[in-house]
């Protein structure tokens, strides 16, 4: 990772919902290449944060720098023109991976991954569709290119959601819970495929209660609690025999 080079900065964010306040002047970075993993109680603001950074949330205050392009949030019920535009700049720089998948049921594997690039990029077709069959292959569903998603299994569409984020060619991806749906036996293929996505130095942000994953793959663990960022360590300090005493709480209830 390249630590001099910091792909996302957020400073004293705030985000309320009526009279729920979910993020309380959130500030942390993320450096290019680095894989940090997002953890906390149900509840803590973990989703919106991730959301935050593309604007699928307005921030109510603070400033998002994504990719070196600055958004001032001032709480207006509408982003300006100016910030519609920077918005819109993050938003081609970056990419999201839900929990639901969020595939195009009426249309192929293989039109899923090309939807992006087609649509959004200009990407001419044949083109698109290169680059969508070797992306299936990293994935390790070349075979499925024709299939609909109905016909395939929660690993299966999670891991053409991933080749879907890849084919945009972001510099950073989001991850939102990919495996919360997932039933365990399907978990370790899109886990895996995550791992090769670290290796090949892929800046990710992760929200995910997966302790091996996050023990064995981030460089980083961020601990919400409350709307605020509790804790920002080392996987071998949250995990390990110093963490806090709200740290292991949260640890001990997802493990059992």
């Amino acid at each position: 990772m390249n630590t001099s080079v910091r792909t996302i900065e957020v400073q004293r964010i705030s985000k309320s919902f009526g009279d729920n306040t979910v993020l309380r002047g959130v500030d942390f970075s993320v450096s290019k290449g680095e894989v940090v993993v997002i953890m906390g109680p149900s509840g803590s603001g973990k989703t919106t944060l991730l959301r935050s950074l593309n604007f699928l949330e307005m921030p109510d205050a603070g400033t998002v720098k994504v990719c070196g392009i600055e958004v001032q949030c001032t709480g207006a019920s509408k982003p300006t023109r100016e910030q519609q535009k920077k918005i819109r700049a993050i938003r081609l720089r970056t990419a999201m991976v839900f929990q639901s998948f969020n595939l195009f049921p009426h249309r192929s594997v293989l039109e899923n991954v090309m939807e992006g690039p087609v649509s959004v990029q200009g990407v001419p077709r044949e083109q698109a569709e290169e680059c969508a069959m070797r992306l299936l292959a990293q994935v390790g569903l070349a075979q499925k290119a024709r299939e609909y998603p109905a016909r395939l299994s929660g690993g299966q569409k999670q891991r053409v959601a991933i080749a879907r984020a890849l084919a945009m060619d972001p510099e950073v991806i989001l991850f939102d819970e990919p495996t919360s749906a997932l039933d365990p036996a399907l978990r370790e293929d899109v886990l895996n495929v995550m791992r090769d996505l670290a290796k090949q130095g892929m800046t990710m942000l992760v929200v995910t209660h997966e302790i091996r994953f996050a023990r064995d793959v981030a460089d980083r663990v961020v601990f919400m609690d409350g709307g605020v960022v509790a804790e920002d360590t080392t996987p071998q300090m949250f995990f390990g025999a110093s963490a806090s005493a709200r740290a292991k709480q949260f640890l001990n209830l997802i493990e059992t």
